[in-house]
């Protein structure tokens, strides 16, 4: 139960939490745009099975990969992409986390 509330809080409640209190100006788009991260997990479509509760998605899936990440790593510093990358970045995190907590 820790492990699901940890990995979904961070998923969902994390980017709301940021977008409140980081991009008061515009919270609303900003925490769209952070709850969309959640659309790395596409990649998910192509493992087989596409969900395996033991299966650790950082560096298995093409989007989870080392190389990818510090692709999202290199988005922050640009301000036209940087809260594309701390979207993905709290993506990785949520997945990180989960690794751990298997």
């Amino acid at each position: 139960m820790l492990r699901f509330c940890m990995h979904y809080g961070i998923h969902f409640i994390l980017p709301i939490i940021i977008g409140l209190f980081f991009f008061k100006e515009h919270r609303l788009k900003i925490i769209l745009i952070l709850l969309a991260g959640i659309v790395l997990d596409l990649d998910h479509l192509w493992a087989d099975p596409i969900f395996d509760p033991d299966r650790c998605s950082i560096n298995f899936h093409p989007l989870h990969q080392y190389w990818a990440i510090s692709g999202y790593f290199i988005l922050l510093f640009f301000s036209k992409t940087r809260i594309f990358g701390i979207a993905f970045l709290i993506h990785i995190l949520a997945d990180t986390v989960d690794c751990y907590l298997m």
